[in-house]
């Protein structure tokens, strides 16, 4: 146990599905899991182990931004023997042709802050995500005909609606590109690499920024389902 989780290692799966929203976490336990059982409800961050499908896996929340992210996800990959996390997640999408709930996966992940400096004594702001583990989620996508879009990430400290986002994207380094912003990868990311461990993040875009695209909290709760089976289903291939 942990101070922020009082799991057995023997209650964690080493696959484990990640939502900001710990009641994502309940939601996707009822609907998708057989014979799941709550491990961990300290400071409300319910995580359920069960089964799909046959595959035992764990969902768990990490809460919102890199700080919280950092915490659970070192804890599991640390204390519980974790090898592979699949992040999922609603997103902004800085490209104008994205629509409502289009499937972004993340490939590489930017962030201006100093997690890293922090945490390891390094200066990164670049990280990307496991390569074997997004052709796993590739693979698994075009099995199901879902459509994914691949692509880099900024992950913000600020909620991108509450900041100039044209000001951040200024002080993106030229050639990353980003077509998406959330704010948990990069230490979900930059984690896993210090652990040799394998991470993921699976997004559905709930608002394109700039734009009047923006998804109802009504419809950021129910219509992330495909994002939902998605990372489900590629858990099966591992």
């Amino acid at each position: 146990m942990t101070p922020h989780n009082e799991a057995k290692k023997e209650d964690i799966s080493n696959i484990v599905i990640m939502t900001g929203d710990p009641m994502r976490s309940k939601y996707i336990a009822e609907n998708y899991l057989e014979n799941y059982k709550l491990v961990n409800s300290v400071r409300a961050m319910y995580a359920y182990t069960g089964f799909y499908k046959g595959k035992r896996i764990t969902i768990m929340p990490h809460g919102m931004g890199i700080p919280s992210m950092g915490i659970y996800c070192y804890e599991l990959f640390k204390f519980y023997d974790v090898d592979s996390i699949i992040r999922i997640g609603s997103c902004g999408a800085y490209d104008p042709n994205l629509n409502l709930f289009d499937i972004i996966l993340s490939e590489n992940c930017f962030s201006e802050g100093n997690y890293a400096l922090s945490f390891n004594n390094e200066d990164c702001h670049i990280v990307n995500s496991n390569a074997e583990l997004n052709n796993v989620i590739i693979h698994t996508a075009q099995n199901l005909g879902t459509s994914i879009i691949k692509g880099n990430t900024v992950c913000s400290d600020v909620f991108d609606p509450y900041i100039d986002y044209k000001k951040l994207l200024a002080r993106v380094p030229k050639d990353f590109n980003p077509i998406s912003a959330e704010m948990e990868s990069f230490a979900l990311f930059y984690i896993a690499k210090f652990f040799n461990k394998k991470a993921s993040c699976i997004m559905s875009v709930s608002d394109v920024i700039g734009s009047n695209k923006v998804a109802t909290s009504e419809e950021r709760t129910t219509g992330l389902n495909k994002m939902i089976e998605l990372a489900l289903e590629a858990c099966l291939n591992l």
